[in-house]
């Protein structure tokens, strides 16, 4: 298979774009970031300390530097936060500088897969359910926006959707 260049995923938390990404790095062997572990090494703190310190528009803030350095780099897997898409300047990086792949998915799925994770600040609510709806209205727009291709991983093993990611970058888009 050709290499693709950089390969984005974005979509919202809960969609796997961590393990589906680090799944594509092995398969394709490239260089594998996470945005979100990418500024806890660099800030030696977690992210929800992140947002109790600095609220989310900090870490928007830090989130949207790391991305644009990240995606300077040739030949890379990248998987975003959730919220990267709200910045339009992150919009414009991820869409010019690679290949972006948005993993969709269901709030069922979403609720399954976060329902008990302490480390997502948006998610500490009385309704979680209702919260990951309202985040989906806002952000689903943004992802379909710049999506090269959208997979759908609701019921999906890893592996189906790396499949499926690599048939659509072998077809040449």
């Amino acid at each position: 298979m050709n290499m693709p260049g950089s390969l984005f995923l974005t979509g919202p938390m809960g969609a796997g774009k961590s393990t589906i990404g680090r799944q594509l790095s092995k398969q394709l062997k490239m260089p594998f970031y996470d945005s979100d572990h990418e500024i806890e090494q660099r800030t030696g703190v977690d992210i929800p300390l992140i947002f109790e310190l600095e609220g989310e528009a900090g870490f928007r803030k830090r989130e949207a530097a790391i991305i644009d350095e990240l995606t300077q780099l040739p030949d890379i897997i990248l998987a975003t936060g959730g919220g990267a898409i709200l910045d339009p300047v992150t919009r414009q990086h991820l869409a010019g500088r690679g290949t972006v792949v948005y993993l969709h998915t269901s709030v069922d799925q979403q609720l399954r897969r976060t329902g008990r994770d302490r480390h997502r600040p948006l998610l500490q609510t009385a309704n979680p359910r209702g919260k990951l709806a309202e985040l989906m209205a806002e952000r689903e727009p943004l992802y379909r926006e710049i999506a090269d291709v959208v997979i759908e991983t609701d019921g999906k093993r890893v592996q189906s959707v790396v499949r499926q990611i690599c048939d659509f970058l072998a077809s040449g888009k």
